[in-house]
Order: C-alpha cells, then sequence, then structure tokens
C-alpha cells in the first residue's frame, strides 16, 4: 500500500533528496509531492535518501511528502503487450493520448495492461496438481500470431487449489488460488516483475541457431545467434536506426521489442507510421502483431529513459519465458548511458572516463548478459537477443560506451561514413567489422543453405581482404598498372559490393532476401570469379570477361530474382558455366 514515509530536504532536476520516518529499501518505487510524481530510492544514507524521479519535476519543493510502496520499479506481464505502445517506465502512450491528448501530463497514472478487455483463457492445469515456478496453467489467443501462455509467476509455488473453467476474464480477475508456503496465493492473467531483476531460467543451452535478418551483409558475413548479442556503432547519418528498423522488420524473431531510448521523435514516428501496414515475409501477418515498442525520445524525461533498457529487456524476458525467440533492438545505448552520467553527476558522484560514473561497464554487462538461450522453467527453448546502436561522437570507436560495450557482445557491426556517404546501406564496413557467431553457424547454414557456406564465405572474405590492400595500391599507381588477376579480383569485389553486400530497403524485391537466395547470390558471384581466373590463365583477357552479357544479369540479379523464383538464379548459374567454357575452348585452341 502506499503510504507516507517522509518528506523532501532538496531538488536537484530530477533528483531529489529527502529524509524518512520509516523503514525503506533500496530501489524502491516512490511517490513525490502533490502530483504524486513516479520515482525509485537510488541511494539510502542513515534516514536520507536519494529518489530518482521519472518525471519533470517542476514546482516540487521541498516539504512535499514522499510516499513508499514497499516495492520495486515493475511491469505488468500479461496480455495485451503485444502491439502495445509504451514510455520508459510501461505507461501505456496509446491510452494516455486518448485521456490526456498529445502531452503526457506530470502524475498521470494508467494500468499498463487494458482492465476492461476480457480474454478467452484455457487452462491446462488441474486443481490438486503441485505447480512449479513458471509452469504454463493456461493460454490465451493474444492474436492470430501469438499464443499467450499464462505461466506461475517465477518466485512462488505450490498446490492449486482451484482453477476456472475455460471462458473469457480480464487481467484482474482471479482464474486460481495457489496453497504456497507462505499462504494461499491468487493467480490472474497478469502479474508483476520488478525490471532490474532478471527473469530465473532453467539452463542456458548453446546458441547455435542464426537469427535470420534477409540483409545479406549480416546474414552471409556477419551473423547473429538467437540468444547473441551485437553492437551497431556510427556517426550521425550512417544508418544505425535503419538498420535496426530492418531487423525490427524483417528478422524471424517471434516477438520483436524495439526501445526508442533517447531518439529523436521523428524516428519513432517512423516506426509508429511504418510497422501497422508492414507485412510479416513469413506469415503475411501485420508486424505490429508480434511488436512492442518503448517510446522514451530525446524529450521525455531523462531519468525514465535510463530505466527504459530495463523495462524493455524483461518484457522479452517474459515472452522468452513462454517459449518464444524476442529481439530487442535498444536505440540507442549511448542516449542511455548519456542519462546515467546526467543522474551521476546530480548524485555528485565521481566521474570516470568522459565524466560517464564508473560503474558504467558494470550496467553494461548487466543489460547484454541478460541476452540468452534458454530452457526455460516450463522446459520450453526461447532466447532473447539483444541488438544495440551506439552513437559515438563524431563517430570515434574509441570513446567509452562503444569501447566498455565491445567487452560484453561477439557481434560488432561497425558503420562506415564513407559507405554512408556513397548511399551505401547498410553500411556495415566489412574490414572493420566480425561476428564471434560463425562456428557456431556453420552446421545450421550446411543443412538450411548450402553445404559450401563456410567454404565460399571464407573465399569472399579473403577477396575482400585482398581488395582492401589492392586498393592502397590503386590509390597510388592506378588499377591499369596491375596485372589481369589482381584486377579481377577488384573487379569482383566490386561486383560483390554492389550486387551484394548492397541492399535497398525501399526495393520491394531487394528489401528482404531469403536464405537460399543469399547462398545462390554468393555461390554465383564467387563461382564468377573461379571460372574468370581460369580462364585468365589460358590466355583470356580481362576486357573480353568484363563483355560477357551475363555480368549484367549478375549485377542485376538482386533485384531480378526474387524470393519465391531462386530457381532462377539455378538457371544463371548454368549460363555462366557455358559463357565461360565456350570462351575458355576458344583460347584453348591456340
Amino acid at each position: 500500500m502506499i503510504h507516507e514515509v517522509g518528506k523532501i530536504s532538496s531538488v536537484l532536476g530530477p533528483v531529489i533528496h529527502a529524509k524518512v520516518s520509516e523503514k525503506v529499501q533500496m530501489l524502491e518505487l516512490v511517490e513525490v509531492g502533490e502530483d504524486r510524481l513516479v520515482g525509485e530510492i537510488v541511494r539510502l544514507k542513515g534516514n536520507e535518501i536519494v529518489i530518482q524521479v521519472y518525471e519533470d519535476t517542476t514546482g516540487v519543493t521541498p516539504g512535499a511528502e514522499v510516499y513508499g510502496s514497499g516495492m520495486p520499479l515493475s511491469v505488468e506481464l500479461g496480455p495485451g503487450l503485444i502491439s502495445s505502445i509504451y514510455d520508459g517506465i510501461q505507461r501505456p502512450l496509446e491510452e494516455i493520448k486518448k485521456s490526456a491528448g498529445y502531452v503526457i501530463k506530470r502524475g498521470i497514472k494508467l494500468p499498463s495492461l487494458n482492465r476492461d478487455k476480457k480474454y478467452l483463457f484455457t487452462p491446462e492445469v488441474k486443481a490438486g496438481e503441485n505447480l512449479k515456478p513458471g509452469q504454463i496453467i493456461g493460454t490465451v489467443k493474444e492474436n492470430e500470431r501469438i499464443i499467450h501462455r499464462i505461466t506461475v509467476p517465477p518466485d512462488i509455488s505450490g498446490i492449486l487449489k482451484k482453477i476456472v473453467k475455460e471462458g473469457e476474464y480480464t487481467v484482474d480477475d482471479d482464474i486460481g488460488f495457489l496453497d504456497t508456503e507462505k499462504g494461499e496465493k491468487t493467480l490472474q492473467l497478469y502479474h508483476k516483475w520488478p525490471v532490474r531483476q532478471p527473469r530465473p531460467i532453467k539452463n542456458r543451452l548453446l546458441a547455435n541457431i542464426p537469427l535470420i535478418t534477409g540483409q545479406r551483409v549480416i546474414d552471409t558475413l556477419f551473423p547473429l545467434v538467437k540468444g547473441g548479442t551485437v553492437v551497431v556503432p556510427g556517426g550521425f547519418g550512417t544508418g544505425k536506426t535503419l538498420v535496426e528498423h530492418q531487423l525490427a522488420k524483417w528478422s524471424d524473431a517471434d516477438v520483436v521489442v524495439y526501445i526508442g531510448c533517447g531518439e529523436r521523435g521523428n524516428e519513432m514516428t517512423d516506426v509508429l507510421n511504418e510497422f501497422p501496414k508492414l507485412k510479416d515475409p513469413e506469415t503475411g501477418k501485420p508486424l505490429m502483431d508480434r511488436t512492442i515498442l518503448i517510446a522514451n525520445t530525446s524529450n521525455m524525461p531523462v531519468a525514465a529513459r535510463e530505466a527504459s533498457i530495463y523495462t524493455g529487456i524483461t518484457l522479452a524476458e517474459y515472452y522468452r519465458d513462454q517459449g518464444y525467440h524476442v529481439a530487442v533492438m535498444a536505440d540507442s545505448t549511448s542516449r542511455w548511458a548519456e542519462a546515467l552520467r546526467e543522474l551521476s553527476g546530480r548524485m555528485e558522484e565521481m566521474p570516470a572516463e568522459e565524466g560517464f560514473p564508473a560503474y558504467l561497464p558494470t550496467r553494461l554487462a548487466e543489460f547484454y548478459e541478460r541476452a540468452s538461450y534458454t530452457e526455460t522453467l516450463s522446459g520450453k527453448k526461447g532466447s532473447v537477443t539483444i541488438v544495440g546502436a551506439v552513437s559515438p561522437p563524431g563517430g570515434d570507436f574509441s570513446e567509452p560506451v562503444t569501447q566498455h560495450t565491445k567487452r560484453f557482445v561477439r557481434n560488432f557491426w561497425a558503420l562506415d561514413r564513407d559507405l554512408a556517404n556513397a548511399r551505401h546501406y547498410p553500411a556495415i564496413s566489412w574490414i572493420d567489422s566480425y561476428s564471434g557467431y560463425v562456428d557456431e553457424v556453420k552446421d545450421w547454414w550446411t543443412e538450411h543453405g548450402d553445404p559450401e557456406w563456410y567454404e565460399l564465405r571464407n573465399t569472399i572474405f579473403d577477396l575482400l581482404q585482398q581488395d582492401a590492400r589492392l586498393q592502397q595500391v590503386v590509390k597510388l599507381v592506378g588499377a591499369d598498372v596491375l596485372p589481369d588477376k589482381q584486377r579481377l579480383i577488384l573487379e569482383v569485389c566490386t561486383l560483390f559490393k554492389n550486387a551484394f553486400l548492397q541492399q535497398s530497403a525501399f526495393d520491394q524485391v531487394d528489401m528482404y532476401a531469403s536464405v537460399k537466395k543469399q547462398v545462390k547470390m554468393l555461390k554465383i558471384i564467387v563461382t564468377f570469379y573461379k571460372l574468370a581466373l581460369e580462364t585468365i590463365e589460358k590466355g583470356a583477357t580481362l576486357i573480353k570477361i568484363k563483355r560477357m552479357r551475363v555480368l549484367n544479369d549478375v549485377a542485376r540479379m538482386k533485384f531480378n530474382v526474387s524470393n519465391d523464383e531462386v530457381e532462377k538464379l539455378d538457371k544463371l548459374y548454368n549460363k555462366i558455366k557455358r559463357e565461360f567454357r565456350r570462351l575458355g575452348e576458344i583460347y584453348e585452341r591456340f
């Protein structure tokens, strides 16, 4: 129950100092002032506390009351989360707009989940059963795509005394009663969970299933696994948000949690306008049917920005516990770290590198470590994959947020400003980026893509490395002095960059590439190189090869061949072999 615990002694922006007359706990949720602004306790010293307030504190004065709740900042977990739009502390923005207009009024409180909507609940357990933490007790059809599995909260267990029959219930209705060691507990369609506390799991499993994104540079060169972590650093205008939008749209995750953490409002507006119109490439259903949006833009309270990534990751863990694969897009962790720095400064903590608090690495580790491929408490398999964007000032990858994040992730997709300026998107640098999951996904690609995938990938990577070295020579003396074999490498790499790595987010055919299409395109380009090299060794010139008509077909294959017509790539592959055979036969005669 909310009750008065003390009074405010001083106000410093979103940081409030107060003296309390009753016992309170670290990270306890409190309300302050006449408007009952929401915050949490971040420091305790005797009867003095420091409160981090998630709303604008203008008008709050010393002497105002502080009200304690006895519980930490928590989110409501239950049916109705999918397709919802929340702020950083899970206030429903759509409902706020209906009741208060487009401006969030201070102290406004609305339930995160709709209390009036009824859901058809189908029980899967019977009275008398011994229920364990996280066990599934029934299901609710949240939409055509998501079957919501109602579970026992992870922190309780006991004998089920009663369970309701199949029927329609609101999230507030009692659906069962559990006899626990601490007395009778009521089960409802939802429960609460502290955002800063990771939800328990049964086991961590080896993450070796790739998260297919439909973006060729990612899936083929720098693959990400379900349950993995990746950082996407890049300066202003290099396309961080574009990459995360593409992943949110086209990745094969069951649920996507998109966290707009301190980004510009127009970028979140693009998401809100685009997602309802887009269709899932696998199911044909609207993408919003699997998406939860956390919107905490740059003009919203800075303290709520700090909490937003914990809110998002907790929602993701909840769906993971139901056996779903969840992708979390955090855009961007740099703005989150800036909020951390501002709050740390107001609390007069000793600054470290570039003014960031000394515990920045710890907070980053706590966030990224919540990604995992797991066996849940209910025995199902689920995962949380974290994609974190970083906005280093001036594109300097040596700044603290980027450097510390690299320590805790296994994928690094570095965005290159030169590529972005050349309108090459995704602007992921094939020189500076890396993936630590290639060996883990090798078997999957062998089974579902092509047995030669690993070899093809290594071949093209070797060519790209040679191309980078040759480009240095070209800058000094020009390409004309190079022998045909080396010029062939330059030509093939240019073809690979334009026909494979560059991908249009606005072309209906090219915006998403299936696994089969990707591996066949890669095989065509590598085969073209190998056959061209053999033909040059027989005496042909590079000029003759560049005049081959099939080369134009290779350059246009990403636009001309849809995901449903990949057999056309087999025809193109055979056409390449025929033309090189004819060209080779000409030189074999001499």
